[in-house]
């Protein structure tokens, strides 16, 4: 597995969770104190976009890590409660950091057979 897919993955899990805690200060505001509807409005929809390119970059790294659909799911859902992903981000660095490592020992890497084939 590349670094990258573990860096998508990290840029968005944080800013999908600054933005949810944003959201959350604007939901206050709009029904507690009446005021900052629009702000809501654009903040939500610009959450919602960027929770998508979460989802996708989060898929992408459980399909990669090989994760059990139950740790996948709980992985997706953490983008949308608020303060979940700045626990779980950690320690899924924690576990794909060995498969990242683990792919330099063999040589070959993620490019596999056809990367040596290259060298060549």
């Amino acid at each position: 597995m590349k670094q990258s897919v573990l860096t998508r993955y990290r840029v968005m899990a944080y800013v999908t969770a600054v933005m949810l805690l944003v959201l959350s200060t604007c939901m206050v505001f709009k029904y507690g104190f009446g005021k900052g509807e629009d702000l809501t409005f654009v903040v939500s929809q610009a959450h919602g976009l960027l929770y998508m390119v979460y989802l996708v970059f989060a898929f992408d790294l459980g399909q990669k890590a090989r994760w059990p659909f139950g740790k996948l799911l709980w992985i997706l859902v953490s983008g949308s409660i608020p303060f979940a992903a700045f626990f779980v981000e950690p320690k899924v660095v924690a576990e794909v950091k060995p498969l990242i490592a683990g792919d330099g020992e063999d040589g070959e890497g993620a490019q596999g057979a056809a990367g040596s084939l290259s060298k060549v």
